[in-house]
């Protein structure tokens, strides 16, 4: 906005000084040419009052004609026969602006006056110098106010586009600013009354997380502890404690998830990065799937070996649960989970035979009216940048999802 305002005034100054100043230069030029000429007929004028007297005297040679005429001039006269009687100053060079005036004695003798073409110019150009000072003077004048004027009128969006930027980060506590602009103060009226809304929001949908969290934690936690006791009982044969026994390590996996969707709610970013193998955690979401997948006579595998990275495994755990879910409800074949460094950044890939998605916004939350469908990836998505990932999907013809996760500098050695 700065600089187009600048560049409006500049313009405007550049059209004003060219719709007065050229004119007004050709006037002052044409001025001081005509002036320049009236001074050579008034000098011939001069002259011819004083040659007659000189040729009677005998005074009417060079030297004395020198005296008579200034830089830049020549003097010629002649008799009657057209024979030079005497001259002074230099020949000219035919510039185009020279100026010469001949005049007849009582005699019946001619002197003429010229004067340099480049002396001519030299005057004109003093004339017009002015003008054309004037006008750089304007258009420079012009630059520094409008600069000034710009800064003055853009502060107030630049101060609202600063507030803008504070509303989208979070914070919601802006303090509301008078701006005598009225635009400017519409904006900050509006900036301020949506910033109280989405506060209002904001805080009822942590509330609602929170109490949401509370009533799973509960069940979840009766749960538990049923399971447990049935893992001591005598009368539990040693298959189904087996069972139940991986059971509680899903409901504490289950628990951990609630607490992590919380804090994302909250707005926090998830921490508690540790080092873990990622193909052990590729390995152990399709162990957990692979009954269900079996069931639908389809396969799983996973290829990559270890593949060491500092991260939160609770989110990459829950990102691959929702990819290989997607694999079984939407996919086709074989699902793929693939581990591999990419240099730049560690890849976890889940893909299968089926055909990619049509859909841009397949990350986009959605309100459908099946079964919860169009949430599923867009909190993958939101899961993988709270730990400082992406998520993508793939060109590939094929269904792919890509998992891209940073690298950080392990602390403790790892196998290679």
């Amino acid at each position: 906005m700065r600089e187009r305002l600048i560049a409006a005034f500049v313009g405007l100054a550049v059209v004003v000084v060219a719709l007065y100043g050229i004119p007004r230069a050709y006037i002052v030029a044409d001025q001081a040419f005509y002036s320049e000429q009236r001074k050579i007929e008034r000098s011939v004028a001069l002259l011819a009052a004083l040659l007659p007297d000189a040729a009677v005297n005998g005074h009417l040679t060079e030297e004395y004609l020198g005296e008579l005429i200034q830089a830049g001039e020549r003097i010629e006269v002649r008799d009657a026969d057209d024979v030079v009687l005497a001259a002074a100053g230099p020949l000219l060079t035919g510039h185009s602006d020279d100026i010469s005036v001949t005049r007849e004695l009582d005699d019946g003798s001619i002197v003429t006056l010229e004067r340099s073409g480049l002396t001519v110019a030299a005057s004109v150009a003093d004339a017009v110098t002015p003008v054309v000072i004037l006008g750089v003077g304007l258009v420079l004048f012009s630059a520094l106010a409008g600069f000034a004027l710009a800064r003055l009128l853009s502060r107030p969006f630049q101060e609202l586009a600063d507030t803008a930027g504070q509303l989208g980060n979070g914070k919601f506590d802006l303090e509301e600013k008078h701006y005598s602009v009225p635009e400017a103060r519409e904006i900050s009226v509006a900036l301020h009354s949506s910033s109280a809304a989405l506060s209002e929001l904001v805080q009822r949908e942590r509330e609602f997380a929170a109490n949401a969290s509370h009533q799973l934690r509960t069940p979840i936690t009766a749960l538990r502890l049923e399971l447990e006791d049935l893992t001591l009982w005598k009368e539990t044969p040693p298959a189904v404690t087996e069972q139940l026994t991986h059971s509680l390590k899903e409901i504490d996996r289950l628990s951990t998830a609630v607490s992590e969707l919380l804090e994302l709610a909250r707005g926090q970013r998830l921490s508690d990065a540790r080092e873990v193998d990622l193909g052990l955690i590729a390995t152990k979401a399709a162990a957990r799937w692979e009954r269900q997948i079996t069931a639908d006579g389809r396969d799983i595998f996973t290829l990559g070996g270890p593949l060491p990275a500092v991260i939160n495994p609770g989110p990459v755990h829950q990102i691959l649960d929702v990819l290989i879910e997607n694999s079984i409800a939407h996919g086709a074949g074989t699902i793929r989970v693939v581990l591999a460094d990419a240099g730049t950044h560690l890849s976890l890939t889940v893909s299968d035979d089926g055909a990619r998605p049509v859909r841009t916004n397949i990350f986009t939350r959605r309100v459908t009216q099946g079964a919860g469908e169009g949430i599923g990836l867009a909190v993958a998505s939101e899961l993988a940048e709270a730990i400082g990932g992406h998520l993508v999907l793939g060109a590939e013809e094929r269904t792919t999802f890509n998992l891209m996760l940073p690298k950080r500098e392990l602390v403790s050695a790892w196998p290679r």
